[in-house]
């Protein structure tokens, strides 16, 4: 059997890490077993949708490199699940009820009062025609629910092991609304169906969903898929990420700097037995992916270890990846600078001003001027590879300085800063006319 998976996000917002950390899963799943991802955007919620969001969608998978087999809008599809819904009523598992959100809520109420559990009674089931007509009269509009079978449904979840629902403890699930607008539930069944989805693969706050889902694809007469629900994410404080992913988007975290494979690699290796390093490539991380290595417990998403892999991306790459991005910023120096540069980058766009240290102007800080008047006159007239311990030896002959005392100083002069990239690698980048004359106090 072929691998098909779907990642099915609304455009009514941004993608987050949540919602990406589903579709890269789906993706590196698909992509391990040699199968087929399919972008499926969820916009039956047709007043809450835009193009905008839904070109944002696109644009951030494309950027992470999830590139998708197949594409699919919901809203071309209703007819498709008009269709499966008039099979489900005139089958007696669709049947319309009539209460107000006020009256349920009350029921809720009153059930809770009396000790039980807050499940749809049923009541509209024994509704007569001459009922449905006077509440017809009213206005009122039916929503319609799916009869469950209440009965235990059991899978054999990728992730989690053997699972189970009772679906009996479940209300019977709303599938279209007063205003015939389709939940989410019935458009996704009948896509899996018709798209042959093999393999539905999600976060594990849907498992109770699964056994209601699994009951309409029998009702519809399609095939099961398998289930893989993921534990979810949770903060580096243990807490969940829920009301914080507003502020962890994908096109905000691109804004600010963040690698693609770095993003990747901390999504895709949080919470599994991989260890917490940068990936090739997001097709290695697919090629090492196994459900079998992820962990039963949340997976923790901490900013400090994104920023780590982001930094050790960036120490990786190689000149030619960079050069065109270092074009198109108007900061390329050539390879040497940026191999010298690289291994300080935190983010790419710091090259810029790692650049001003060989390019200037820097003001020097001179805290001596003796020393810097004597490093000045043994300084070496060619500045090749070997300049700098050829210089720093003739300084320490020539002042008696060594260790930090020799070498803080010369770097305070040189770059005007504490830390920064390897001295031996910047001499010959700066050049021997900016050192004269920074080693003689001047801003260059």
């Amino acid at each position: 059997m072929s691998v098909k998976v779907r990642f099915a996000p609304s455009p009514t917002g941004k993608l987050h890490v949540g919602n990406v950390r589903t579709a890269l899963v789906n993706w590196m799943f698909a992509k391990g077993q040699g199968g087929a991802f399919v972008l499926r955007i969820d916009d039956t919620d047709l007043a809450r949708s835009t193009p905008e969001f839904e070109q944002g969608i696109e644009d951030d998978l494309a950027w992470l490199g999830l590139v998708w087999d197949e594409r699919h809008n919901q809203s071309k599809r209703f007819d498709r699940y008009e269709e499966a819904a008039a099979r489900l009523k005139a089958s007696g598992r669709l049947y319309p009820c009539y209460e107000t959100a006020d009256e349920l809520d009350r029921r809720r109420k009153v059930q809770l009062s009396r000790g039980l559990p807050p499940v749809y009674d049923r009541a509209a089931l024994q509704l007569t025609d001459a009922d449905r007509a006077a509440y017809e009269a009213e206005g009122r509009r039916p929503h319609w629910r799916f009869k469950l079978d209440g009965k235990r449904v059991a899978w054999e979840d990728l992730s989690r092991g053997h699972a189970e629902v009772d679906t009996a403890s479940m209300s019977d699930p709303v599938l279209i609304r007063e205003d015939g607008l389709f939940l989410y539930t019935l458009p996704s069944v009948v896509d899996d169906i018709d798209m042959a989805i093999t393999h539905v693969i999600r976060g594990e706050d849907h498992v109770t969903n699964t056994g209601a889902q699994i009951e309409i694809f029998e009702a519809l007469g399609g095939p099961v898929p398998a289930f893989a629900h993921m534990p979810l994410l949770v903060g580096a404080d243990g807490q969940a990420l829920s009301k914080r992913l507003g502020s962890l988007s994908i096109a905000e975290m691109r804004d600010q700097g963040y690698e693609p494979i770095a993003i990747t690699s901390h999504l895709g290796r949080i919470g599994t037995s991989d260890p917490l390093e940068v990936a090739p490539s997001v097709e290695a991380l697919g090629e090492s992916f196994s459900f079998s290595k992820m962990g039963r417990s949340p997976a923790r998403y901490d900013t400090a270890d994104l920023d780590r892999l982001n930094a050790q991306a960036l120490h990786a790459m190689d000149y030619a990846t960079a050069q065109p991005r270092l074009a198109a910023m108007g900061s390329d120096m050539g390879e040497a600078a940026w191999n010298t540069l690289r291994p300080n980058l935190q983010k790419f766009a710091d090259v810029v001003d790692l650049e001003r240290i060989i390019s200037g102007p820097v003001t020097p800080v001179v805290e001596d001027p003796a020393f810097a008047a004597a490093a000045l006159e043994v300084l070496p007239a060619r500045l090749d590879a070997d300049a700098w311990s050829v210089w720093t030896n003739a300084v320490k002959e020539k002042t008696g300085a060594k260790g930090k005392a020799l070498f803080m100083p010369l770097r305070h002069i040189l770059t005007g800063q504490a830390h920064g990239p390897d001295m031996a690698s910047l001499v010959p980048l700066i050049g021997r006319d900016r050192i004269v004359k920074r080693l003689s106090g001047e801003t260059a």
